[in-house]
């Protein structure tokens, strides 16, 4: 009886370690960030967003050649980063006048993990 007790324990144990990393898998696997800049600007390009943590999708578009995701996201400055969610944006930061990113990496992150906190 309590050698069946144990092995109830251990089996229930692992189903929690299953369901919460199923969980978190696939919190992480809808999150995408986008840099959107041009090739006339890469001096000003944000090289940091690579290392953002928590996403599993990053991408960087060049609306010098690609003028219909310029306008299906309305880029006004450039470099914009967005962050979606399930392919919808969630949040968005754009260069100054001088088009030079005014957010840090720090800020992004934190933007980042409010939104996966969100979801818990």
């Amino acid at each position: 009886m309590e050698e069946e007790s144990v092995t109830w324990r251990i089996f229930s144990m692992y189903m929690l370690i299953v369901f919460f990393m199923l969980i978190a898998s696939g919190a992480f696997a809808q999150m995408k960030v986008t840099q959107f800049n041009a090739g006339w600007n890469s001096a000003n390009e944000v090289s940091w967003v690579m290392d953002l943590k928590d996403c599993n999708t990053y991408s960087y578009t060049d609306i010098a050649t690609d003028t219909d995701a310029q306008t299906k996201h309305k880029i006004a400055v450039i470099p914009t980063i967005i962050i979606f969610k399930d392919g919808e944006e969630v949040a968005r930061f754009q260069a100054d006048l001088s088009f030079k990113m005014v957010a840090t990496k720090e800020e992004v992150q934190d933007e980042i993990d409010n939104i996966l906190m969100s979801d818990f």
